[in-house]
């Protein structure tokens, strides 16, 4: 019943500070400051931090008084955006020290054109020694694990193509597998 009661209670308060009585916002408070206190200190145990981030809650009801968006269910909403702002501050306090410092100014210095650049030239490095694996197969080899791997050939179109038996391919592309693990190493 006294659920209830705080409903309705909530309701008419809500109407009455959105109509501009700041006496019903202290009101307002006044009825759930210890209900979100005892909400947040089961997420934090820093009290001066959940008192701050309680006031930041009320700070933004209030200043939205004016805005249209109704507001339903004024405890669901002030425990959400409670919760919401105590994990912002969690990352923000997480984000601030030291490493993570360090990590985001190393991820603003990259730029996306740095990052495209060095991309490219791992690429070229890989593509360059495989290019160079590759020299230690013969012709047939190469030619099968090319059409397999790069022009991603089935065994049967491999088989057409270099006019071998399917078992003759699989050989031969074992065989200049391992000839390039054996060379990689």
């Amino acid at each position: 019943m006294a659920s209830n009661h705080l409903k309705v209670r909530t309701r008419e308060l809500v109407a009455e500070f959105c109509a501009g009585n700041d006496q019903a916002f202290a009101q307002l408070y006044d009825l759930y400051i210890q209900i979100l206190f005892n909400y947040g200190i089961k997420i934090t145990q820093d009290q001066e931090l959940l008192k701050d981030c309680i006031h930041d809650v009320f700070m933004k009801v209030y200043s939205k008084r004016n805005e249209k968006t109704a507001i339903n269910n004024l405890a669901s909403y002030l425990i959400i955006s409670l919760k919401n702002r105590l994990f912002d501050e969690f990352r923000r306090q997480t984000f601030t020290s030291e490493d993570a410092v360090e990590d985001y100014e190393f991820r603003c210095s990259t730029t996306d054109v740095e990052r495209d650049y060095l991309h490219t030239e791992l690429e070229k490095i890989q593509s360059d020694k495989v290019e160079h694996l590759m020299k230690n197969l013969t012709q047939r080899q190469r030619q099968a694990i090319t059409l397999y791997y790069l022009e991603q050939r089935k065994y049967e179109e491999i088989c057409q193509i270099m006019q071998m038996n399917y078992h003759s391919v699989r050989n031969l592309m074992h065989r200049g597998m391992l000839k390039l693990r054996e060379a990689a190493l």
